[in-house]
């Protein structure tokens, strides 16, 4: 519900849309159950381009606007988080690549990455360092030409799977970035399941056992790893969070006045009870309302426009918040039907919560917004 879209990607948005509706909606409860995503979708989102749709033509990316971007990640949460959550952690890495990596870097990896010959995954969290990424334990030792890493993270997306970890370390004494590939002697991963939400997510926990790398494989420069490499990343996490926020949130609407059309009370559709109307209008108004906010978030990063992050924050707050409350009024509007494990909306419901949490939580978000509504107050 867009209508100042382009005619690109107005239909750039009803292939997305398709896309969803044909290879994760129907497979969405699957991937939930089994607590896995398959590789058959993962080489589906390769064969249209999008992984990596973010980067450039030259390196087997599309080369998409943001706000094209931003609709396609909306479809992908339309139809599975868990999906939409796999292909932003690999664009995290692949962007922090072509933002911060040499030239030899990005001619190794990047066509890799966005062809899906290898899967990428983001490693700034540990077991006592969450929100305060500062504080991360992690320590890089140079050695000779070698790098070697020691310290353990935690709640990775996708480390099951990955072929190759974004990681991010102290290195004498500065945050710094490295590429650490899986089969590297000295990194185990140990599978994390049993989680609330997003639980096709594959998370893990990485030990690195004096893991030895070599010199080459940093990220930027040595202490570029948190302010540059890490934050550009996360704007980038936080932006697919926002808009897969409102996919999820569009879900829920959807199954709501599906079910509230077919299931008949006191005589006539609920759909015709007030209260059932008002959930459904408050569920549309904040769908649409945090979806525009996306679609400013998308138009201030396509102007290079300097509170392009504050603006991103602004969408991921408030679309985050939309979704919890889409997802806990569509269970309610479903009743017993809606928190058995065969309806779509319980998984919605556990996934959105998921999405107050990932990127920066609600009450981060807040203090950085209200840091900035002051400094915007300010003459």
């Amino acid at each position: 519900m867009l209508s100042h879209l382009s005619p690109q990607q107005a239909g750039r948005h009803a292939e997305f849309r398709a896309f969803a509706d044909r290879s994760l909606v129907p497979q969405a409860d699957r991937f939930d159950r089994e607590q896995s995503i398959s590789r058959e979708v993962v080489a589906d989102l390769a064969g249209q381009g999008y992984l990596g749709a973010l980067i450039p033509k030259d390196f087997g990316g599309l080369g998409m606007d943001w706000i094209e971007y931003g609709l396609l990640t909306e479809e992908l949460g339309r139809g599975c988080q868990s999906i939409r959550n796999f292909v932003a952690v690999d664009d995290m890495v692949a962007h922090s690549i072509h933002k911060w990596g040499t030239q030899e870097q990005k001619q190794q990896w990047l066509p890799r990455i966005t062809s899906g010959r290898a899967l990428a995954a983001f490693a700034l969290t540990e077991p006592e360092v969450g929100s305060d990424a500062a504080a991360v334990e992690t320590t890089a030792t140079a050695d000779g030409t070698d790098i070697v890493l020691r310290g353990t993270k935690k709640w990775i997306s996708f480390a099951q799977i990955a072929d190759l970890f974004l990681v991010f370390a102290q290195f004498e004494g500065q945050h710094t970035a490295f590429l650490v590939e899986r089969d590297t002697p000295g990194l185990t991963v140990e599978a994390l399941d049993g989680l609330l939400g997003l639980r096709g997510s594959m998370l893990g926990r990485i030990t690195f056992d004096d893991c030895r790398i070599p010199a080459a494989n940093l990220v930027g420069r040595p202490g570029l790893g948190l302010t540059f490499v890490a934050s550009s990343a996360l704007d980038l996490g936080r932006y697919s969070t926002a808009w897969g926020s409102v996919g999820l949130a569009q879900a829920c609407l959807e199954a709501s006045t599906e079910y509230a059309g077919r299931r008949a009370q006191y005589g006539t559709e609920i759909r015709n009870h007030q209260l059932v109307q008002q959930l459904l209008a408050d569920m549309l108004t904040d769908t649409v309302t945090a979806r525009l906010l996306c679609h400013h978030a998308g138009v201030s990063k396509e102007r290079g426009e300097m509170e392009a992050v504050n603006h991103t924050l602004l969408a991921k707050y408030r679309a985050s918040t939309v979704a919890v409350k889409a997802a806990a009024d569509a269970v309610q509007i479903h009743g017993a039907q809606g928190i058995g494990t065969e309806a779509s909306v319980q998984r919605h419901y556990r996934d959105a919560k998921v999405m107050e949490i990932i990127e920066g939580t609600s009450q981060i978000q807040q203090t950085m917004l209200g840091q900035f509504a002051v400094r915007a107050a300010r003459p």
